[in-house]
C-alpha cells in the first residue's frame, strides 16, 4: 500500500491548484465577513450622563438645571430627565425634556423626614426615541442637606 502512494503522481499535480483555489475562496469570504463586521459599529450604543446644577440643595423649592451629555461630552437633545424620591422626599415625580443645547430646567420641591439631616433625589434619563443612546449607569444624585 505504501508503494501505491509513492508511485501515484496525480495527487501532487492537482494539489497546488486546489490549494490556490481554497486560498482565494478563503480570502474572498474573509473579506466579506470583515466588511459585514465593520458595519456593526452602527449598532453600538452610547451611555448618557446627566449633570444637575446645583447638585446640593436645602429642603424646599428649587429650580435645577440638568445637562444631558453623551460619552464624548456633547449635549443630547430630546432626552427626558426624570427626578424622583430617593432617601429625600419629592412631592411629585418631575420629568422634563432637553432642548437643543442638551439642558432642561425642572422645579423640584425636596423635603426631608423629621429625623434626617440629609437625603438624595434620584435622577434618571430616558434617551430620545430611535437613538443609539442608553442610560444604564447610575447618574449623579441631588443631595438635599438640612442646615
Amino acid at each position: 500500500m505504501l508503494e501505491a502512494f509513492r508511485s501515484d503522481t496525480r495527487a501532487i499535480e492537482g494539489l497546488p491548484v486546489r490549494l490556490v483555489v481554497a486560498l482565494v475562496v478563503g480570502v474572498a469570504s474573509m473579506s466579506v465577513m470583515l466588511n459585514m463586521l465593520s458595519g456593526v459599529q452602527g449598532l453600538a450604543t452610547s451611555e448618557l450622563n446627566v449633570k444637575p446644577s446645583p447638585d446640593v440643595v436645602e429642603p424646599g423649592t428649587h429650580d435645577i438645571t440638568f445637562t444631558v451629555v453623551d460619552h464624548e461630552g456633547d449635549p443630547v437633545e430630546g432626552a427626558t430627565v426624570v427626578v424622583k424620591s430617593g432617601t429625600a422626599e419629592l412631592g411629585d415625580v418631575v420629568a422634563e425634556k432637553t432642548g437643543g443645547d442638551g439642558t432642561a430646567t425642572a422645579t423640584v420641591e425636596a423635603e426631608l423626614s423629621a429625623n434626617r439631616e440629609d437625603g438624595t433625589l434620584v435622577v434618571d434619563v430616558k434617551p430620545p426615541a430611535g437613538s443609539s443612546f442608553v442610560d444604564r449607569r447610575e447618574n449623579t444624585a441631588i443631595l438635599v442637606v438640612r442646615k
